[in-house]
């Protein structure tokens, strides 16, 4: 696990070599939304939510495939119900 600023410098600063999920946080640590982000598309994915999605920290959790991590971001939505996740709630 890595966290980081939620911010365009500080997401550049990111792993970027395997699938990740992602997971935007509030100040206080409350999850807005969770996803998944492929090997190599880690910080263009989670700059897509800047502006749209409010939030002071981003954590990221590497996997080593896509599947692993998107088993784990459905786990993580029913469990956490994040404000602005819509599917698998």
């Amino acid at each position: 696990m890595k966290k980081v600023k939620y911010n365009e410098t500080s997401i550049d600063q990111l792993p970027n070599d395997k699938p990740v999920l992602y997971r935007i946080e509030t100040e206080t640590g409350n999850l807005n939304y969770t996803g998944i982000a492929k090997r190599g598309r880690v910080h263009d994915r989670i700059k897509e939510h800047l502006g749209k999605i409010p939030g002071t920290n981003v954590n990221i959790e590497q996997f080593s495939s896509i599947n692993d991590a998107r088993n784990k971001e459905k786990n993580v939505i029913k469990r956490n119900q994040p404000k602005y996740n819509e599917q698998d709630k």
